[in-house]
Parts: structure tokens; C-alpha cells; sequence
């Protein structure tokens, strides 16, 4: 997404940010998407919830949107079969320890948001 996103404020500080259309995360599949900072999210599309977390693999610099593959609620990065909630970001199985950040997110106006929530 363009560097430009818009931001919506909540609790007097600009938190929110709009990512892409939601009928752009098709069902049971991951899309990337970026920050405007550029920091990259994946996002998942399962059982009619969109999920967002990280798109780095914590195991290794994989890109789980251009190189994992969805399972139900859990995304495995293809690289050495790692897999990671992608509801919570938890890491589910070796070599994967270490849990993805998860991001809240929030459909609104056929828009995916997601709360920027770093300092």
C-alpha cells in the first residue's frame, strides 16, 4: 500500500491504518501488505476473518505471503516447515520458536484496517 495510507485517530493518537479492499484477501489465502513506513504484513483471509501478522518468518527471512502456504488458522512457511497461528502469531512447530507479531484488525467501510500499535 502507497506510502500515503490513510490514518485514523483512537484515543487521541493516530493508530489505524488502511491496508487494501477486503474483497482483496480472498479466502483461505495470504496477501501481503505494507505499512507506510514500509514494514511488511501478511494477511490471511480464514474462516471469514481476516488475520494480520508479520511477513517475515522469525526463523529466517522467508516472505510468508510469497512463500508460505495457508493450512486453516496456521501458515507454514515453506522454507523448513515451520508453522505459526495465524490468529494469535503463535510458533506451532519447530524450527519456528519464536511467535510472529500479530496485529489487530478491523473491517470498516470495505476497507482492512490494522492498529499500528508500535511506539
Amino acid at each position: 500500500m502507497a506510502s500515503g495510507a490513510p490514518r485514523q485517530p483512537q484515543a487521541g493518537r493516530m493508530t489505524w491504518v488502511v491496508l487494501c479492499p477486503v474483497d482483496e484477501v480472498w479466502e483461505g489465502t495470504i496477501r501481503g501488505a505494507e505499512l507506510p513506513d514500509g514494514h511488511r504484513l501478511a494477511l490471511y483471509h480464514v474462516d471469514g476473518q481476516i488475520h494480520a501478522t508479520d511477513d517475515t518468518c522469525t526463523h529466517g527471512a522467508a516472505s510468508l505471503s510469497e512463500d508460505g502456504r495457508i493450512e486453516g488458522p496456521y501458515v507454514e512457511c515453506t522454507w523448513h516447515n515451520g508453522h505459526f497461528d495465524v490468529r494469535t502469531g503463535q510458533a506451532c512447530s519447530m524450527p519456528c520458536t519464536e511467535p510472529l507479531k500479530s496485529w489487530p484488525v478491523r473491517i470498516e467501510g470495505g476497507r482492512v484496517w490494522v492498529d499500528d500499535d508500535r511506539p
